[in-house]
Formats: structure tokens, sequence, C-alpha cells
């Protein structure tokens, strides 16, 4: 497994995070807004293409009761118009309680508020992609 990159993707926000090359460590990497990405198409392109992104995580909000409602289907739309293009295979899994796990965390960790803020998107993904490495891939939808 190479490098794998997640993303907890918001109508207003975009969390990124990045494993370390031997596909074990996530990482935060940083938070770009929805409209920043859907403007230039090639924002995504050279992140993958910097880090050598061989697999790609989104997190899927479903429901509280395990189905795929109008934002999930929202996630795969942007997924299939923003992502899906450069040919690397994309994961999806669960992301249910993600932000709500990465603004504990971050409260845990001592992060100031506002601070908190602007970084819980991409620790949201840090969590996503964590959960996906520390899983081999195996509790993922790819579909």
């Amino acid at each position: 497994m190479g490098r794998a990159m997640a993303f907890d993707v918001g109508q207003k926000r975009l969390g990124i995070a990045v494993s370390d090359m031997t596909g074990r460590i996530a990482t935060p990497l940083i938070v770009v807004t929805t409209d920043k990405v859907c403007a230039d198409q090639s924002l995504l392109k050279r992140m993958i293409d910097d880090y050598e992104v061989s697999d790609i995580v989104v997190g899927l909000p479903k429901t509280m009761a395990g189905t795929e409602g109008p934002q999930a289907q929202w996630v795969r739309s942007f997924a299939d118009s923003h992502i899906e293009p450069y040919g690397i295979p994309i994961h999806y899994i669960d992301e249910r309680l993600s932000s709500k796990e990465a603004k504990q965390a971050m409260r845990q960790a001592g992060t100031p508020e506002k601070k908190a803020r602007g970084s819980v998107d991409m620790v949201a993904a840090a969590l996503l992609l964590q959960a996906y490495l520390d899983s081999d891939g195996c509790d993922s939808d790819d579909g």
C-alpha cells in the first residue's frame, strides 16, 4: 500500500488528510473551501500528484440508521466530479460522528476553540483515514 489521502467533504469546507509512505499513520493536511475546489479543478490534482497518492478515502455521511441520505448522495456526486477523474481507487467509509470525534480530540489536546473551528475538518479527515488504515481497507464501501 502506498500513500493514501482522505477527504472529509462538506458543502462549505473540504478537510484533507494524508498518510505516511508506509500507509500506517494519518496526518491532517489542510482545509480548503469547497467553492475553491470547484473553481480550481487542478487543486486536488496537484495535491494528489505531490503526495503520490495511490488510494483515496472519502467519508460518507450516512444517517444514524446507516442509510445514505441526500448528504451522502451529494458527497458521492462531488467525488464523481472532482476526484474520480484522476483514476485513483476511491474507498467510501462511514463518517458518522467523525466531526464530533474530531472536536472532542482537539478539546482533549487543549486546542483553543477558535483555532479548532478552522481545523476540525482536516482532523476529521485524519480520523477517517486512520480508521481506514487500521482496518486495512476492510470496512470500506468501495461502491
